[in-house]
């Protein structure tokens, strides 16, 4: 049971479009037990987009443009008669936005940060993006490097091992995925969530455990421990965050 929502920065909150499933109908937004803003980076043209509209709406479009300013798009899903839902913001790319997208890292627990394996400048860029990400987000942000594109095998110019050693040594998970067949993409974005998810629990715990006080289930923006099983399939994780992150607790 999912709810789809999706929305662009303008006036006042603009308009949002709801596409949610029937069995779940207008209740969906009363019963959610969690909501992690998650943030897309990486430069132009690397398939941001697109994999955040494979994700949240199961589509690919071959006329995409670039994305002008932030946008966002929901994502809300059932795990364990829990309602999760993922507010993922794409912040565009190129060079001049950059100041407008710094403040949409404020309050980040996740980030997807995409390059395009047939652009090696864009890998390139990657550790530009790492150290201006933990310099705007929490210094616990949970991070997925993401290689997208990765059905153009014979255009690779960025090896996976070169990836893969760079996760490593930034402390990274890492996927490569292809937005165009969707291989990957819900792995990828699952784990993050997974990822966030145990970060906020362990926060809560350690919290309660030195004497803090109990979340109220029923407060805004409070956090609730649960354990997630996410559904397996082939990624390329590479290893473990740091188990800590912030909450409401």
């Amino acid at each position: 049971m999912e709810e789809v929502k999706n929305g662009a920065e303008g006036s006042r909150g603009g308009h949002d479009h709801v596409k949610k499933d029937d069995n779940v109908g207008d209740q969906i937004n009363e019963k959610v037990d969690y909501v992690f803003k998650v943030v897309v980076i990486g430069d132009s043209a690397v398939g941001k987009s697109q994999i955040l509209s494979r994700f949240t709406k199961n589509e690919f479009c071959f006329d995409s443009k670039s994305t002008i300013g932030v946008e966002f798009q929901t994502r809300t899903v059932n795990i364990n008669s829990k309602v999760v839902k993922a507010q993922i913001w794409d912040t565009a790319g190129q060079e001049r936005y950059r100041a407008v997208t710094s403040a949409y890292y404020r309050g980040a627990l996740g980030a997807m940060l995409v390059y395009d394996i047939t652009k090696r400048q864009s890998f390139d860029h990657v550790a530009r993006w790492v150290e201006e990400l933990r310099a705007h987000a929490d210094n616990s942000i949970v991070i997925v490097l993401v290689g997208n594109k990765a059905d153009l095998v014979d255009l690779r110019t960025v090896p996976a091992e070169d990836a893969v050693e760079f996760a490593e040594n930034q402390g990274l998970l890492f996927f490569e995925t292809s937005a165009l067949n969707g291989d990957n993409v819900d792995a990828a974005f699952f784990k993050l969530l997974e990822e966030i998810h145990n970060a906020v629990s362990k926060k809560c715990l350690d919290s309660r455990g030195a004497g803090g006080i109990r979340a109220n289930a029923t407060d805004q923006g409070s956090f609730k421990g649960l354990k997630i099983d996410v559904i397996s399939s082939a990624e390329f994780e590479v290893s473990e965050m740091k188990k800590s992150s912030s909450c409401s607790c």
